[in-house]
Parts: C-alpha cells; structure tokens; sequence
C-alpha cells in the first residue's frame, strides 16, 4: 500500500473543502511565486498543483495567463474543443471557451495564473467590455452546479487578494486560501535539502534566522555557486594557510588548479593530511568566516526583501543608542528593560501586544521607542504613506506590509503622529478607505499568534483624539507617560545624558551648579534641553582660540538666557493631563501628578477641554 502523501496544511484544507464540496472555484493567494519542497523535489506552485495535488483524479488540466496563453500540464479522455485555445490568449477569446468545455467535460481543472489582471479591482464604470464579461463569467462560475457535478474545479492564482475584483472575493460560493510564506519547520526541511551534510545545530541556528525569506531566496543564499575567479582565491588562501608562508608560488598555483571544485575538507586531507596542530584549525576557522557571511547576507537580503516587498512604504530604523544615553525616566526605562528582556528570550505569554507612547511634543517618545529598540534587537519599521489615489490600491498595499511583517515576525513596528493615523474612522469622504485600513490594523494588533513576535509604539501627544478601541488591552496593553522633567534632579540626569550623547566636554558639576544651569531649566522639554547644550557648545567653542572648549557654567547659563523654547503653557498643561490620565501605573508619574485622585484629574482635563479641546 502506497505511502500516503503530506500535503502542506493550505493544500490540506482545499482538498477538504474541495472533498466536502464546499466550492469548486477557488482563490489562492500569498506566497504563490515561491518554491515548495515535496517529498524531496522542489515545485513551483502551479506545478506543485498539477503534478501533485490534481494529478491523480483529473483527466485534463490546463493553465491559463494573459502573456503566455493556454498550456495543458495533462490531457486525456475527451479534448473536444482544446485545440483552438492553444492559438487564443486574451481573456475575452479563452474564458467563454472554456466555459462551454467545462458544461461539456468531466474531471477538468483550470488553473488561471495572474487572475487579478483578468478581474481586476477597481470601479466597474472604467473597466473595458472584456474586463466586465471576465469579472460576470467567473462569478457565475461559482454559481454554476454542473461544475461540482463534472467533478470539475477552477484555481484562481493571485499574489495579493485586495487587486481581485470584491465580486469573485467576497462571493460566499468561492473559498479563498492563502498560500504563507515557509515556517521554521519548511525552512529547516529546505536548508537540509539544498545542503544535506549541514551539521544539525548550522540548519536549526539558519532555519531559525531566515523566518521572512522565501524558499526560492533561502535556495539562493545556500546553494554552491560555480567555481570562479572568486573561489580559486578562497582556494589559494586556504592552501597557503595550510603549507605556511614559505610554499613556492609555482606549487599553490598547481594546487589551485587541481583543487577546483573540491570542498575545504578535502582541500586539507589532499595539500597537509599531517598537518600540525596549529595548522589544523585553518578549516575551522574557515568555516566559521563562511558561516558569519551567510549571516550577514541574510540579514541583508531580510532587508532587501522587505524594502521590495513592500515598495517603499515602510522606512527602517537603525537605532545608534540604547538607554545608556536616555536621561532620567528610571521608571519607563525598567518597564521596557523587562520587556525587552521577555522579548530575547522568547517568553511570548509575558510581551505586550502593543505599547502607547504619550506626553507633549519634544519629551523624548521618538528617541526613547528607538532606545527600546536597540534594547530588544528587534528589527524596527515605521509606517510611511502607504495610501494610494487609486481605489483598492491602499488597502493592497497594507496588506503587502503586514503579510511581510507578520512572516519575518520578531519586529517593532513604530507609529508616529497616531492620533492623525487612527483618529479618524468616522469619516467617510474617501470612500470608506480610511475605516477599512484603520479597522485591518486593529485585526492585526489584536492577533495573538503575534505576541511578542510583533510589536507596536503607537505616539502621540493627544491621545483624546485617538479611537478609544485602538486603546483597549489586548491591542495597547502599555500606555507609557512622557511628561517634562519636574525638578532639578531630574533636569541634570537629561542634561548629563545629553552630553554623552553627543560626546560634549563639560566642567559642569551637580548639585554644585545646580542653581546656575539645571534650576533654571526647570519646565523646559527634553528637546529644549539638547539644543541649549547644543547652543552652549557653540559657544564655548566660539570662544576658544582651538575650537574644542568644555562647556562650563558660564556657557551654560548664558545659553538658557539665550534660549526662546516656543511655549503653549495651556497646550503643554493639557497634553500632560491626558498622559496621566492614560497612564497605565501610577508610580509612572512623577509626585505632582500621582498624589492626585482621579475626579481632581477629571475636573481639571474637563476645564481645560472646554478652553482648548479642539485646537490640535
């Protein structure tokens, strides 16, 4: 009795689903441009469908796209008609053509790759003649019995579902799979595929660290290259090492030449099969500089991946500092020291979904959600504008930006100005984009198959403009406080850590200069702060003949009577007031606010809302 086959979990479900009857037209989408290892042998996917999954129970199978027209992977019993297709390739030609071959014959499966150029999204008043007859015909595809009663089935191919028509998509008689990018598991089983003498802790350490790569891209990183130019220099250092600096070139020359297409180990035994001790670690060493560059070209090419991916609409973050320069805010610093500690180490049930950064402007969100950053070694993105002109356009490309996030998992995503990103849900001059976007994030935020693999610091300064459910536990479990330094001590602890930030001497010594530099001081923001240092810099420097003065008292105090911080004292009132209120510990906040009870807080928020609740 035959072996029965292991089907991967997706193709699983459209067998079953396929068995139980449930559909016979279906849309397969995601990582459909991708290789898939079976049973030893790698497939394409729409060879994987036709030589694998259909192969067994159907007569015919044809394949279908605009550029390359009609193929058969098989054909048998009757092929009346098939013929003149093969001549045919636009859809309005090809569709109605095998719409009367699939009322006429049994046990056929039409596979239409690129289906989203042949029912595309968009409105129905610009589409072409041919594009609405592709769009009704495959609809009523679905619709139609004698499909499922000729034991017939259709498998659209799409790489993103948001560019195929909402009429075939939402079409409760058609069942949409998604074809994921390879898990850890697929990884592993590809790495030891293309490389079967890999020791077993390199193919778990490499299956580990490609989570994002496509199989096609993780088979290009591993698979030998041709020996070249390049190689024979590989070689020739190797054969130095291994006969020592006094071998005669004539011979390393003959050497290279014979060794051509040899393997290190085999290079070692052939040139110094007796080496001596010191000699022999030249192949682990070897192996182990070969091993530290496939690391680093596959943490370049995860890189490459997403930018391309995803066009451009998220910018990375390469943070240069942790917490070492963050001055003060002890409190916040311990709360994200642990979650980024649960995070290395892979205690998922213990991360939050999410983290809200909130305070006014110039407290130091931005620079402290990078220091975290730098903390956890998560790979860090921020949203660009990923919204499009074009209808449908917007929501594809959200979709492109999650599923790469959520493949390559272990990522801090950052999102500033969010009262401007999820403030306005309600509103529906463009057409309802903005809700389905802002409700698509939501979804995201609260899966939990994310947690701790995917992290969001949402930012904001008016956290009243947010839509209350994107505050909820479960989506932002952590709402941080970022308020202005309230006294002196804390003010010095800024001010130090501006200066080794950017590596500025300084003859400024606390609490001894504490009445002349950080009392003063007192009520201005982080980012006030850096630029009088800043400034005081320039002018210690302006004064001294080299140019590299240390910023003394003087220089200081003179700076922050020069200084002009640009002041909104009923804004700045506000905006701390909604932090507090946001907080999620009180022992977050700083004396002044965390002795007050929360109706004082209320009344307070309540008087300054009437005033200024409406400005931005």
């Amino acid at each position: 009795m035959a072996e029965p086959r292991v089907l991967p979990a997706w193709a699983e479900e459209l067998r079953r689903r396929y068995v139980r009857s449930e559909a016979s037209l279906f849309v397969l989408y995601g990582n459909v441009f991708d290789l898939l290892l079976h049973q030893g042998k790698l497939y394409r996917l729409t060879d994987f469908l036709s030589d694998v999954l259909l192969g067994d129970n159907k007569e015919t199978i044809a394949l279908y796209n605009l550029s390359s027209g009609v193929r058969f992977a098989k054909r048998g019993g009757r092929t009346d008609g098939l013929e003149e297709l093969l001549l045919q390739k636009s859809a309005d030609k090809v569709l109605p053509a095998f719409e009367r071959i699939l009322q006429t014959q049994d046990r056929l499966a039409l596979i239409i790759e690129y289906a989203e150029m042949i029912a595309p999204m968009g409105d129905a008043n610009f589409f072409s003649e041919a594009d609405r007859q592709s769009v009704v015909m495959l609809h009523r595809w679905s619709l139609a019995p004698h499909l499922e009663s000729a034991d017939n089935i259709v498998l659209l191919v799409t790489e993103n579902l948001a560019e195929l028509h909402p009429k075939i998509v939402s079409n409760p008689k058609v069942a949409t799979i998604r074809v994921p990018m390879p898990d850890r598991a697929e990884r592993k089983a590809l790495v030891r595929h293309v490389v079967p003498d890999m020791d077993e802790a390199w193919a778990d350490r490499l299956a580990e660290i490609t989570a994002g790569l496509k199989a096609i891209q993780l088979k290009g990183i591993l698979e030998p290259t041709p020996p070249a130019a390049e190689d024979a220099q590989d070689r020739e250092k190797l054969i130095v090492r291994l006969l020592g600096d006094g071998a005669l070139p004539d011979r390393v020359k003959r050497l290279v030449q014979l060794t051509e297409g040899m393997k290190q180990g085999e290079i070692c035994d052939l040139v110094a099969p007796k080496a001596a001790p010191g000699a022999a670690p030249a192949e682990d060493e070897a192996e182990r500089e070969q091993r530290a560059e496939i690391l680093r070209i596959i943490a370049r090419r995860k890189r490459e991946i997403i930018e391309r991916e995803c066009l451009g609409l998220i910018e990375f973050v390469e943070p240069e500092h942790d917490f070492s320069v963050v001055g003060g805010m002890d409190e916040v610093k311990r709360d994200l020291l642990t979650v980024a500690k649960n995070i290395r180490e892979g205690r998922r049930n213990l991360c939050p979904m999410g983290i809200l950064f909130t305070g006014p402007m110039g407290t130091g969100k931005t620079f402290v959600a990078e220091a975290f950053a730098k903390e956890c070694g998560l790979t860090t993105i921020k949203f660009k504008n990923f919204r499009s002109k074009w209808v449908g356009a917007t929501e594809g490309n959200l979709e492109k930006i999650l599923t790469v996030i959520q493949a390559i998992g272990q990522v801090l995503v950052i999102i500033d100005e969010g009262d401007r990103a999820f403030g306005n849900s309600g509103d529906d001059g463009d057409g309802g984009t903005s809700s389905r976007v802002i409700a698509r994030i939501k979804e995201f935020m609260s899966d939990t198959e994310n947690r701790g693999r995917v992290v969001f610091i949402l930012m904001t300064n008016r956290p009243d403009k947010l839509d209350i459910d994107i505050k909820r536990a479960g989506r932002l479990d952590k709402k941080i406080p970022f308020l202005y330094p309230q006294t002196a001590e804390d003010l010095e602890q800024v001010l130090l850590a501006q200066l080794r930030k950017h590596k500025l001497k300084a003859d400024v010594v606390f609490p001894r200069d504490r009445d002349a530099v950080s009392a003063p001081l007192v009520g201005f923001s982080n980012a006030d702060v850096e630029a009088i240092t800043l400034l005081a810099n320039q002018y210690a420097s302006e004064a001294a003949a080299s140019g590299d003065a240390a910023i003394d008292p003087a220089v200081m105090a003179r700076a922050v009577a020069d200084y002009l911080p640009s002041r909104d004292v009923q804004m700045l009132e506000y905006m701390e007031l909604l932090a507090v209120f946001e907080a999620s510990n009180r022992r977050m906040l700083p004396r002044k606010y965390a002795e007050l009870s929360v109706e004082e807080l209320q009344l307070r928020l309540a008087r300054l809302r009437l005033e200024i609740g409406t400005r931005r």
